[in-house]
């Protein structure tokens, strides 16, 4: 967890529900994907998975206007990897074992520590996907049955996913060379709230607006700030509904990934909400 999520908006609605400055979607970056990523990068996806470049709103100087004098720091929306990628890395492969970060050891993990007080981001979703592991059905080859889920803000308001990114370069080229870096990130997760630990033990840790701020400050450098804001864990803004199996593979995509799932398709799964078994015990 969290290891797919929807991000089903376009740059530019994001402009306004975000408040970004600079809006550089648009700038050449390197992909780590060896095929062309569909839908392309920085389109709705209702399917992003880990090694696609997906939207990030991240606080730096603006150093696209060279010679402009002292550089601000603004906010920005890019497209980042997913799959953090230390920048002491000798392989970038290792990007596909960081798309997420525990909050609890965030600040003791060599390779998320130093972007955790110096490079944090927001990764914006409508919701997010997880696998629940049926506690009564089974598949015909005998292995417990697992029901996806969609997960969502019940007010409908945008999510805000705290993470963390970070800059690697490819030194086999030059250093103005765009594909000789990436840019990429990792979704910081919690312990599961009471009702969505029904379907996973771990959720994407969600920032709520009056926090965007001091998060992406990149001047807030205290690691007592990272650990007070990540301790901050308020229950009960989410609902969650199970959706259809076509989720599970990455080459699905479209808004029809969120209709729930017909009665007739469940079979052993939980209700979040109830701790009720829903549909038939076994298959």
């Amino acid at each position: 967890m969290c290891g797919r999520y929807a991000a089903t908006f376009n740059p530019d609605d994001l402009v306004d529900q975000m408040e970004i400055e600079l809006d550089r979607t648009a700038d050449a970056t390197r992909s780590v994907l060896v095929n062309p990523q569909e839908p392309p990068a920085g389109a709705p996806d209702w399917n992003m998975a880990p090694t696609k470049q997906a939207p990030v709103v991240l606080t730096r100087p603006d150093r696209s206007e060279k010679g402009s004098g002292e550089e601000q720091a603004v906010r920005q929306l890019r497209l980042l990897t997913w799959g953090l990628v230390p920048n002491w890395a000798k392989d970038i492969k290792v990007g596909i074992r960081m798309i997420n970060a525990r909050a609890e050891t965030l600040l003791d993990k060599g390779a998320f520590a130093k972007a955790a007080v110096a490079r944090r981001c927001l990764v914006p979703a409508a919701g997010w996907y997880e696998w629940q592991v049926s506690p009564t059905a089974t598949t015909k080859g005998g292995k417990p049955r697992k029901q996806p889920f969609f997960v969502h803000r019940a007010d409908e308001e945008l999510l805000a996913f705290a993470g963390v990114y970070e800059f690697w370069r490819d030194r086999s080229l030059a250093e103005d060379d765009p594909s000789a870096w990436v840019a990429s990130f990792s979704i910081i997760t919690t312990g599961a709230e009471e009702g969505l630990d029904r379907i996973h033990e771990r959720q994407p840790f969600v920032l709520d607006r009056d926090v965007w701020q001091d998060w992406l400050d990149p001047a807030q450098r205290d690691p007592d700030f990272v650990r007070a804001t990540l301790a901050d864990h308020d229950p009960g803004r989410f609902e969650a509904w199970p959706v259809g199996a076509a989720v599970s593979s990455g080459r699905n995509n479209g808004a029809h990934l969120l209709d729930p799932a017909p009665e007739s398709e469940l079979v052993g799964v939980v209700d979040p909400s109830t701790g009720q078994v829903l549909g038939p015990v076994e298959d």
